[in-house]
């Protein structure tokens, strides 16, 4: 299943790059839009962790390379059928998480008709549906928390170099993440949507282990 999904990022990160040449941008339709734009649809919350940005491949290698090396372990124990729910199920919980930030910055903006915009004065709702968030990361993030929880003490290397064990990377990663996504420092990355990545996994994994289906 990791080989799946690793697949089928890159087919439709190349299809989406195809695409855009020939004019039509496949993140307007399937990536994540704010809930109070026109442009968003329920089925998004899915879609969306299938895209990755089509201005630089390093975006889609990122997720990937973090998929390979934490999921197939995880997938291992749980078996492709619970893996696959739940990386799905973490990437909806990321998606939900950052809708709920944009609610949170938003709350005053949706008060007017217009915002204005250094291009110009646009309508509300034309803003809004430029509100668009794409990329497997919130899934990713559940993955690397999964396999603090399995894991903890093996050792990740930092920079291929510095030994640390899973636990204490997936703690300071997620610590990282919330200073980054109350400061809003480090330019477009969703932050608070790869906390809800972490978020929803770990809901998940007390779920399932209170319920016996999983150690």
């Amino acid at each position: 299943m990791t080989r799946n999904l690793i697949v089928i990022n890159f087919i439709i990160y190349f299809a989406s790059v195809l695409l855009l040449r020939r004019g039509f941008d496949l993140a307007e339709v399937a990536g994540l839009h704010y809930f109070e734009s026109s442009a968003f649809r329920v089925w998004q919350l899915l879609t969306y962790q299938f895209l990755h940005s089509t201005s630089s491949i390093e975006h889609v290698l990122s997720n990937m390379f973090a998929l390979y090396m934490f999921g197939s372990s995880i997938e291992y124990f749980w078996g492709s059928k619970r893996y696959l729910i739940y990386y799905l199920l973490c990437g909806i919980s990321a998606g939900l998480v950052q809708e709920l930030s944009w609610y949170y910055e938003l709350r005053e903006v949706v008060q007017y008709a217009s915002v204005q915009l250094p291009s110009g004065i646009v309508p509300l709702d034309t803003f809004l549906s430029m509100l668009n968030t794409v990329g497997a990361s919130g899934a990713v993030f559940g993955i690397l928390l999964a396999s603090g929880v399995l894991f903890p003490n093996s050792y990740v290397l930092i920079g291929f170099a510095i030994p640390l064990k899973m636990k204490y990377f997936v703690f300071l990663y997620g610590a990282f993440e919330l200073f980054a996504g109350i400061h809003n420092t480090w330019g477009q990355v969703a932050h608070f949507a790869h906390l809800g990545g972490m978020i929803g996994g770990a809901i998940l994994i007390y779920l399932w282990r209170k319920k016996g289906v999983i150690r």
